[in-house]
């Protein structure tokens, strides 16, 4: 993953342009019907059940809205709620409370969805040593806050985009001429550019994963697609020589006979693009 500067410099990015988009030149509803000097007082209040997911992102966008708003936190993030909850209290100018409001409930419904889906792939391969991943199927433009709902759900994030891993799927090796030739190229790749890149690479079969491991430095197998025999196979024949990872056919009925297969990591694209967003809304307290 990327570092903690760049990470917080894509948050705040996402921030200005999610302001930027939904307030242009003015909120002006709140600007034509409440006084620049009102004062008011809202909660956060859940109308679902899950994992509460965003929260500390909500405090950065209040803070950039106006420094003047104060929270008051009652639930954090990674905590499981119910219909009813409030989240938070906020109070401040008027014109601010409501000019942050959408920003905050969007991101907030949607990281809560990931992390209670992300909980529940979690919960269920407890006592094995797999470890839950997600990947690049995010939304444009806010891929920073999604990952982070997965961390908040329990999970662990892969890579964060193209620059931060080599990883020749199935695509590369096609073009590259082999999975060999492919792999000889990265290195050489690496070893012209100064880069220092763990090197992942997929395998399609038991083949695939024997010609891997021919070629030292791999930091890690994606087995894409194994059945559950296979998978056992490719982790007894891989052993110690490098870590393991499965993809493909991840689902809740599926997730915990990977993990028993013995793999270090299940990477699942559903995390992200596949979830209802949590039920959330803020009211303001009269």
């Amino acid at each position: 993953m990327i570092t903690q500067e760049q990470f917080d410099t894509e948050v705040k990015m996402i921030i200005a342009n999610a302001i930027r988009e939904d307030v242009g030149d003015g909120d002006h509803s709140s600007l034509a019907c409440i006084p620049e000097n009102a004062r008011g007082r809202a909660k956060l209040l859940v109308k679902d059940k899950g994992i509460i997911g965003g929260v500390n992102f909500a405090k950065k966008v209040f803070a950039y809205v106006d420094k003047n708003l104060k929270l008051d936190v009652r639930i954090e993030d990674g905590t499981e709620v119910s219909f009813g909850d409030v989240v938070m209290y906020v109070e401040g100018p008027s014109q601010s409370i409501l000019k942050a409001e959408r920003t905050v409930l969007n991101a907030m419904q949607r990281m809560s969805a990931i992390a209670t889906k992300t909980r529940m792939f979690v919960d269920l391969i407890q006592g094995t040593k797999a470890k839950i991943l997600d990947t690049r199927k995010t939304t444009p433009g806010i891929r920073v806050l999604e990952k982070w709902a997965v961390k908040i759900g329990g999970g662990e994030n892969h890579r964060f985009a193209l620059y931060d891993m080599i990883m020749l799927k199935d695509n590369h090796i096609d073009f590259a001429g082999g999975i060999t030739r492919a792999i000889e190229m990265t290195k050489q790749y690496l070893k012209d550019t100064g880069k220092n890149l763990d090197i992942m690479v997929e395998a399609r079969n038991l083949v695939e994963v024997e010609e891997i491991l021919q070629n030292e430095g791999i930091y890690r197998i994606l087995l894409d697609n194994f059945d559950y025999e296979d998978t056992r196979k490719a982790v007894k024949l891989i052993g110690n020589k490098c870590l393991t990872e499965s993809s493909g056919n991840i689902n809740e009925a599926t997730i915990r006979y990977y993990a028993e297969c013995g793999v270090n990591y299940i990477s699942c694209g559903a995390l992200t693009h596949s979830v209802h967003n949590m039920d959330l809304s803020l009211k303001a307290i009269k």
